[in-house]
């Protein structure tokens, strides 16, 4: 790491770090939370988020925060995304396959519909 010279360096280095925060904490506006236990993994869970992260980049949506989690406790209807759109309930979606996942993303995070024929009743 390179040493820090100046007190100016250093106040750049902080303003750039408050600026980085501020991304983050933006970007988790819209939520996509995708399981990735075992049994999701198993089930194409892997595919799935590289779709929804290619979706992102492809039609360059901002503001989304992906995270993956574990196991969600039902491993029958894996892959599992959910979708937090601001303060909106969360809306969970099973068997999702990359395909399906390319639709949530259009449909519920850019337009702002829901799925209903692959919402998993939580």
């Amino acid at each position: 790491m390179a040493r820090i010279k100046s007190l100016d360096e250093l106040n750049k280095i902080r303003e750039e770090a408050l600026e980085k925060r501020k991304l983050k904490a933006a970007s988790g506006e819209i939520q996509v939370i995708v399981g990735m236990g075992t049994c999701g993994i198993a089930a194409g869970a892997r595919e799935t988020m590289k779709a929804i992260l290619d979706e992102i980049e492809v039609k360059e949506i901002s503001g989304v925060l992906v995270t993956q989690t574990g196991c969600m406790g039902l491993c029958e209807m894996e892959p599992i995304v959910q979708v937090v759109l601001g303060e909106n309930p969360k809306v969970t979606y099973g068997k999702v396959n990359p395909d399906i996942a390319r639709k949530i993303m259009q449909n519920h995070v850019i337009d702002g519909e829901i799925l209903e024929d692959h919402v998993v009743p939580m």
